[in-house]
């Protein structure tokens, strides 16, 4: 694209929520001074008098086109006020805030001789608003002062760089306005003015439309979309609209309705025979089985005839059938106990279904009358609901017929009895024909004392029979016990008799013995008496103290033992914290001893809500203000707002939002990231303010860090930074990692993104989305069964075989430090996944950034060894940073540097022998793009005239940041030394 176009689209790339987004920003052209190759009839004031000249106009060639500049140069004369005016510059209404683009240059004022105390080297640009063009009418009072122009390169001799500066013009809100610029002195050329705005312009994003927008003032404009045709959405979609007019963090998106699926952006009618039941689906889906399509559109398929659905069954899954007969059906009798033992097989056809129960009916007939069995039989475990082949049924009457009925029943039986009420499934009967005896034992009613003495008591008891059949011979068994016994140490004693009284001898005197009879038969127990209690009588013999003396000496002893196990066990603890403390715990061997976890794993608890309660503290919604977005996290939108809290001090702070339509999945995992954070205590970890969960919408609250995520901090501050600094970021992040190594949990996720900076550049641990406790041996990992993992950051353990450990967070560290000292530029650069994995496993490794200290480009290699065992501990990592902070000089000797590793080259040679085809193909493979326009308006096309740059032409091109300025000039030292098709690794 021309440079000097009126128009122009940038193209720019996201990934948010793991979907690669096209983001476009379109620039609206209001004035173009190059582009309109003519005299724009600028005002000038005042107008000529005299002598004294104000801005003039000169027309110039260049390359065979005409242009003209506007120029003053009264460096000699005192008290200049010279102004030069713009034509009336039309607004678009919502266009509130403008860029202006200038190029100039100024000359040096120590090239004119005499006029060092007139002479300025600045100028400076206004603004004015209006309704309607005010034609020559100029007014210096309604004029309002936007900034003070200074160049970054003044005219020295023959050398004339030119100066390119935008400044923007916010607040607008009339029809129009003008720019002024005012010269106080100085001798200065303006050769272009370029007046734009920028926009977002309109796209269709996840189904829902959205208008071309202006990009306000604002860091993030909100813009509500409109789903489009059958699609829905639970919230108006919305996106983000930037101050550089790109689209970003599109929130509530539509989703085609029931019955229709997205094919190419629009929601399409499902074919016959496919359904799509709910609108988080993505696709139609086909018909499951005995179910059938009803057309177009379908949001379900109803059964077919004869087949149903239980009312826990999803209406997207498949129809069901009916059971068979239950098959074998016996009946075995115990005549004595009136019990009959009912078993049977399963049915041959479970209709389709696993939840299949059994049902037994009972009926008894006397003669020719039948009915059913009534509440008096007893079915063992039930009668209904069963799920063995089996029943035991009691309480049943002598002399009488019964019959058995086994109905098969599963989950859909319920459902088919509503559509019809024959409709069960077939059963299976059993008749049988009974002569019982006698069904149930007697059962003793009543005891009764007959004689009493100091050493014995005599009893009697009555028995009646239930039933009118004979009773058969009976046997008793007699039950009795000292009524004030302990009853941790009861002594029972059991008699068993053939008769209906009983003497009881051996008793202690003046003592009370409960008793208790129960008749016994061949078919069982019959009915128990009560427990009744009898006391013998007193007598002139002294008191018995050898119980008593035997249980106290047998009570004293157990106390003895008890006292002596518990000081035992103190003193063996208190040994074992002796012998290791918790900064051993890193370097414990496997013979060694470990301390107590003090981590808890929040995934332990079946409710999320037990686990945030008991590490985080609950916050009213109403004690948070939420201000503005600044993010959109893996959960929803991320706001910075205030905390003002009771008993606490009302500060910042960053508010993390669960997003609409969330699964029950998602908010445990929030919830989880917060019951993590909260067990956290440290000065370089991210500090939990508290959570929001017992009202709508849940929120966490954390620490508000003014300078966001380290990486992009660090690009926008390339070469800013001095190396021991960068140092003290790296002890920071190191220090959180030892707190989290000691507390025997792995983070996973380590990188730059993950680490927040405040505003004192003190680095804090964040993001535990991915992390997991280790195990309680030593070597302990966290083995995964599958998702997605970081692979530029991660271990080559952890990569092949899944296992994270410590020494795998100690690998990632290496990476993060290779970051930082590289200023937020991408590990691997544009390398592919695959491409990273087959370049680790032939033992390439990251080389050393610029001006990246010996001493940590070692670590870094340490930290990267293959055998993990071999890699440092947090601990050591933490002491050798802290000596090399102690000792500055440590930090001079510079790794050597080799700017040829650091870029992609491409397999073919551009036609200049070159290893790129084009300048911004070299540009784009160092990641400095954005200085394409400065190489081209300098005239920079070929790789040929980029070789023979020196660092002051870089530098007057508009190069200024020390670090952009250090990787260009290497990078063009590094490639006078290479091949055309040479690289330092295979691709």
């Amino acid at each position: 694209m021309d440079y000097c176009g009126v128009r122009r689209i940038l193209f720019s790339y996201v990934l948010i929520n793991g979907i690669l987004i096209t983001l476009q920003s379109k620039e609206e052209v209001l004035l173009d001074m190059k582009a309109s190759g003519s005299e724009l009839g600028w005002l000038t004031w005042p107008s000529e008098q005299g002598d004294k000249r104000g801005w003039e106009v000169a027309q110039k060639t260049l390359n065979g086109s005409q242009f003209y500049s506007y120029s003053v140069c009264n460096v000699g004369e005192r008290e200049q006020d010279n102004w030069l005016r713009t034509t009336f510059i039309q607004r678009r209404p919502s266009a509130s805030r403008v860029m202006v683009e200038l190029q100039f240059v100024v000359r040096d004022c120590n090239s004119f001789d005499g006029a060092s105390l007139t002479c300025k080297e600045t100028f400076n640009m206004y603004t004015s608003e209006a309704d309607a063009d005010v034609g020559t009418t100029f007014r210096k009072g309604q004029f309002k002062k936007v900034t003070t122009i200074a160049p970054d390169e003044i005219t020295r001799k023959n050398l004339q760089p030119v100066n390119t500066e935008t400044r923007v013009v916010d607040g607008l809100s009339l029809k129009g306005f003008y720019l002024a610029f005012q010269d106080i002195g100085a001798c200065v050329a303006i050769l272009s003015v370029r007046v734009y705005y920028k926009t977002c312009p309109a796209t269709v994003k996840s189904l829902a439309s959205f208008p071309e927008t202006v990009a306000g003032s604002q860091a993030l404009s909100k813009v509500d979309g409109v789903c489009m045709e059958n699609a829905v959405s639970e919230k108006v979609p919305r996106i983000y609209c930037t101050m550089d007019g790109e689209w970003v963090v599109p929130v509530s998106q539509c989703q085609c309705k029931p019955g229709y699926e997205e094919i190419k952006e629009v929601c399409q009618e499902c074919q016959p025979g496919y359904f799509k039941a709910a609108v988080p689906s993505e696709k139609c889906e086909l018909c499951p089985a005995n179910t059938q399509g009803t057309g177009y559109g379908d949001a379900a398929c109803p059964c077919t005839p004869g087949f149903y659905r239980a009312e826990d069954d999803p209406p997207t899954g498949p129809c069901s059938g009916l059971p068979g007969a239950p098959q074998d059906l016996q009946a075995t009798t115990q005549l004595s106990s009136g019990r009959v033992l009912l078993t049977w097989s399963p049915p041959g056809d479970t209709g389709g279904r696993a939840d299949l129960t059994y049902s037994v009916e009972c009926r008894r007939c006397d003669g020719a009358a039948c009915q059913a069995c009534g509440e008096k039989v007893r079915y063992e475990p039930a009668s209904t609901g069963l799920t063995e082949t089996r029943v035991s049924v009691s309480q049943l009457d002598a002399h009488l017929n019964y019959t058995f009925t086994v109905n098969a029943h599963n989950g859909v039986s319920a459902a088919a009895s509503k559509a019809s009420p024959r409709a069960h499934g077939p059963p299976s009967t059993a008749a049988l024909t009974t002569s019982l005896q006698y069904t149930d034992p007697p059962t003793v009613t009543s005891m009764r004392l007959d004689e009493r003495k100091p050493t014995s008591l005599s009893l009697s008891w009555v028995v009646t029979p239930r039933h009118r059949a004979p009773p058969r011979s009976f046997r008793y068994e007699l039950t009795y016990r000292k009524k004030d016994d302990n009853l941790n140490m009861t002594t029972y004693t059991v008699l068993v008799l053939d008769r209906t009284s009983v003497r009881v001898s051996d008793l202690a005197p003046a003592t009370t013995y409960l008793f208790r009879v129960q008749p016994i038969t061949e078919g069982g127990a019959g009915g128990a008496s009560i427990e009744d209690e009898f006391k013998t009588l007193a007598d002139a013999e002294a008191p018995n103290y050898t119980t008593a003396i035997f249980w106290s000496v047998v009570v004293a002893a157990a106390v003895f033992f008890i006292v002596a196990v518990v000081l035992f066990v103190r003193q063996r603890r208190r040994n074992s914290h002796s012998r290791q403390g918790p900064e051993d715990a890193y370097f414990s061997t496997s013979e060694q001893l470990k301390p107590l976890k003090t981590y808890v794993d929040p995934h332990t608890y079946e409710d999320p809500n037990t686990a945030v309660l008991k590490f985080a503290s609950e916050i009213h919604p109403n004690h948070i203000t939420k201000q503005k977005v600044i993010g959109a996290g893996e959960f929803g939108e991320v706001f910075r707002g205030i905390l003002r809290a009771p008993g606490r001090t009302e500060g910042p702070v960053a508010i993390k939002t669960l997003k609409p339509g969330y699964s029950e999945k998602q908010r445990q995992d929030f919830l989880s990231e917060a019951s993590i954070m909260g067990q956290f205590s440290h000065q370089n970890i991210i500090r939990l303010e508290g959570v929001v969960t017992k009202f709508k919408h849940a929120m966490i609250v954390t620490e508000y860090m003014e300078n966001g995520a380290l990486d992009k901090y660090l690009r926008d501050h390339d070469g800013e930074i001095p190396s021991i600094q960068l140092v003290g970021m790296l002890r920071g992040i190191s220090g959180g990692m030892k707190y989290l190594s000691d507390m025997s949990y792995v983070h996973r996720d380590l990188a730059a993104r993950n680490i927040l900076v405040n505003t004192n550049l003190e680095c804090k641990v964040s993001d535990f989305g991915l992390s997991r406790v280790l195990e309680d041996d030593p070597e302990g990992t966290y083995t995964t069964s599958g998702g997605k993992i970081p692979i530029r950051w991660t271990a080559p353990e952890a990569i092949a075989y899944r296992k994270f450990t410590s020494a795998s967070d100690v690998w990632s560290f290496g990476i993060v430090m290779w970051e930082v000292m590289a200023f937020g530029e991408r590990p691997y650069w544009d390398m592919s996944n695959h491409e990273v994995m087959k370049a680790i496993n032939e033992a390439f490794r990251l080389p050393a950034p610029m001006d990246c200290p010996s001493a940590v480009y070692q670590l870094m290699l340490q930290c990267w060894l293959q055998e993990r065992a071999k890699r440092p501990r947090f601990p050591d990592i933490v002491s050798l940073l802290d000596k090399l902070l102690r000792s500055p000089d440590s930090l001079k000797t510079i790794a050597d540097f080799d700017p040829r590793v650091s870029i992609r080259l491409p397999s073919t040679s551009g036609s200049d022998g070159s290893p790129f085809r084009s300048v911004s193909e070299w540009l784009e493979s160092i990641k400095m793009s954005q200085y394409s326009e400065n190489f081209a308006c300098a005239g920079m096309v070929t790789m040929e005239q980029v070789l023979h740059m020196r660092n002051e032409d870089i530098k007057n091109i508009g190069v200024r940041l020390p670090g952009h300025l250090k990787r260009i000039a290497y990078s063009i030292l590094g490639l006078k030394d290479q091949t055309s098709t040479l690289s330092v690794f295979a691709m």
